[in-house]
């Protein structure tokens, strides 16, 4: 018996060190995003208040830069999880607006619309503490400061990604379905009444979708395919990229395995689309597939063509981090991210429980589109 109690906290104690052991090299492993210095990025912190600040998106309005955030004790759903509203001339220094928050409920992933010389607000509202929203509510601001009253989103069931518009009359925005497994392209001609044009895709847990336009007309997507949501991430999991051409009633693809690209951003510049998302910069392995909470992430920026994504280079970046907002002024791309502590290179879910800034970083987009070139020609090798 004594023998048996001795072999079993043997037994014990090897497993409290083999695990004390990777949360201490967790905790200090030194952070190794791979920065492209060609880009000459500018990042600064934007909101550093010592919780776990969250899914963000920009918009240029009035003269202003406007930037809007969660904030949250961590990075599961919470009723304490509210949205701030800040402003700014130079996108350095901010001044708070106004929070919004849904009394009882969590509120994440907001998204900016300017139209009509009003600024709206949608917003995802979720109970469940894994966060998986369950509808997309709206408000309007003339100031960014007073709010209409929150109203719910019709249709319903649909989870709002960001808008986008040719003409400044029609606006396009990609929304997933809140049980998942596929996601669609809507429009709306005033920004409170949206209509099904189409579904982009379908499949084992579709997810975030965002959409741009290419310069011939045509629609370009991409989707987070998840396929699972196993712990350990999916072998399968990937980037599904699709393109559509007007009325944008048909949609085909591909699925790319560079990445899982979570929180998709896409946008535009002379002729050729990128988007800022999360990395996984890692081989997958068993424990390690895309998605999984225990290895590392990062928000990076990439080359979005109809036949592959192309990586560009990481933003800097670890642990629970990406979902980004941006404005682009002129040749210059301003945009805003999360991440965990820069200085190391926590796992995802060391990321999920831990403080979080906000941050801004700018780049000249002439250097993206060089370093585009460079690493298309590249990999067409």
């Amino acid at each position: 018996m004594k023998k048996a109690l001795r072999i079993t906290g043997i037994a014990l104690g090897l497993v409290v060190v083999f695990v004390g052991t990777f949360l201490l090299y967790w905790r200090l492993r030194p952070n190794r995003a791979e920065v492209d210095k060609s880009l000459a990025l500018e990042t600064w912190e934007a909101v550093s208040d010592g919780t776990h600040n969250s899914n963000t998106d920009m918009a240029f309005f009035k003269g202003y830069f406007y930037l809007v955030h969660a904030s949250s004790p961590y990075h599961f759903a919470t009723p304490e999880c509210k949205l701030v509203v800040r402003r700014s001339k130079d996108a350095k220094t901010w001044e708070e607006l106004s929070r919004v928050n849904v009394p009882g409920e969590d509120i994440r992933d907001p998204k900016f619309l300017v139209m009509n010389d009003r600024l709206f607000l949608y917003v995802l509202k979720s109970v469940d503490f894994e966060a998986e929203p369950y509808a997309t509510a709206y408000l309007v601001s003339d100031d960014g400061k007073k709010w209409s009253a929150m109203k719910d989103m019709e249709p319903k069931g649909w989870l709002f990604w960001r808008p986008r518009t040719r003409d400044g009359k029609t606006w396009y925005l990609a929304a997933y379905w809140h049980e998942h497994g596929k996601s669609a392209l809507l429009k709306s001609t005033d920004g409170e009444r949206w209509e099904v044009v189409s579904v982009i895709m379908e499949g084992e847990r579709v997810d975030e979708t965002d959409i741009e336009f290419l310069p011939d007309g045509r629609m370009i997507s991409t989707q987070r395919l998840e396929y699972s949501d196993s712990l350990f991430g999916d072998a399968r999991a990937s980037t599904g990229i699709r393109v559509s051409a007007p009325p944008y009633t048909s949609w085909a693809g591909i699925e790319d395995h560079a990445t899982r690209l979570d929180g998709p951003a896409l946008f535009g510049y002379r002729g050729k689309i990128y988007a800022i998302g999360r990395r996984n910069p890692y081989a997958p392995g068993p424990v390690n597939y895309y998605g999984s909470i225990f290895d590392k992430k990062r928000t990076s920026l990439w080359l979005v063509t109809p036949e592959r994504l192309v990586f560009l280079s990481d933003v800097p970046s670890a642990g629970d981090t990406s979902y980004a907002g941006f404005v682009i002024k002129g040749d210059a791309l301003y945009f805003s991210y999360y991440t965990s502590d820069v200085a190391r290179d926590y796992p995802w879910i060391m990321g999920m429980l831990s403080q979080s800034p906000i941050m801004m970083a700018k780049l000249e987009l002439p250097s993206l589109e060089k370093l585009a070139v460079e690493k298309g020609r590249q990999g067409a090798r």
